[in-house]
């Protein structure tokens, strides 16, 4: 880690990308790439404050009123905010509204930490992406705004051709395998100033090649069956995954990977 940010404390806001989903440990919890950092941070400083107050499902204005303030005010020196994606698949949204609650979660959260980091977030390659890539465009542009206005940093995830490789997406379409997990670390551990470890955004092998059409509708129906379906549900229900769920680090306290 770079000696001229001795960075001490961590916190973590936003959903299920920032929960650690669907990087799943032997216990039935979600590590995830703020996990992974936390581990960084405390092998580099031990005694390291982490606290991940990210819960899946939550949409924008939801980690405002739920995760924001409650971060302010444990003054750490970095917090990491991703939000607003949740919203961007909907089939309805109001992309003007969630960038004005972006702008105000980020008008909180900046003058409360010593760094600042937010992210244009990645995107599988696919049919959803492509719905929503104007929306998302929409946001990251935002995004670059407010970071170039309030000092904070971004992690160009979006722009990482790598991270589209559906090779580093779980089978529910929406959330990254620990690789991918494993690369977002990385690339926001660089851009805080430590030591490369590795090019994160270095292309996976050579793919195999495709399976048989058969093989490949089989797979969409499963997708479907497991993960669509219960998505459109909760949607037409008003329900969310992360409903009644509590953070998994809601205190800022030493990190012990």
């Amino acid at each position: 880690m770079d000696v001229n940010a001795p960075y001490t404390s961590f916190v973590a806001v936003g959903d299920s990308f920032t929960e650690g989903m669907s990087d799943l440990l032997p216990d039935g919890t979600y590590r995830g790439w703020a996990d992974l950092l936390a581990a960084r941070f405390t092998a580099a400083r031990p005694g390291f404050r982490y606290a991940n107050l990210a819960v899946r499902g939550k949409l924008i204005r939801q980690i405002l009123d739920e995760q924001v303030d409650r971060a302010a005010a444990m003054d750490a020196d970095v917090v990491t905010f991703v939000g607003g994606l949740n919203d961007a698949i909907r089939p309805r949204c109001d992309m003007g509204r969630v960038c004005g609650v972006l702008e105000e979660a980020v008008e909180r959260l900046a003058p409360n930490c010593r760094q600042l980091v937010l992210m244009r977030s990645p995107g599988r390659n696919g049919p959803v992406l492509e719905r929503v890539r104007p929306r998302m465009e929409q946001l990251f542009a935002h995004v670059d705004d407010l970071a170039a206005r309030h000092g904070a940093l971004v992690v160009d995830l979006y722009g990482a051709e790598v991270l589209s490789d559906v090779r580093l997406w779980d089978d529910d379409r929406l959330h990254l395998t620990p690789e991918g997990h494993r690369r977002v670390s990385e690339a926001v551990w660089q851009t805080l100033g430590g030591t490369t470890e590795y090019d994160w955004t270095g292309p996976l092998p050579r793919p195999p090649a495709p399976p048989p059409w058969f093989t490949r509708r089989k797979t969409d129906l499963r997708f479907a069956r497991t993960h669509l379906l219960p998505w459109v549900h909760r949607r037409l229900t008003g329900r969310s995954s992360g409903d009644g769920r509590a953070p998994k680090r809601p205190e800022l306290l030493p990190y012990d990977a």
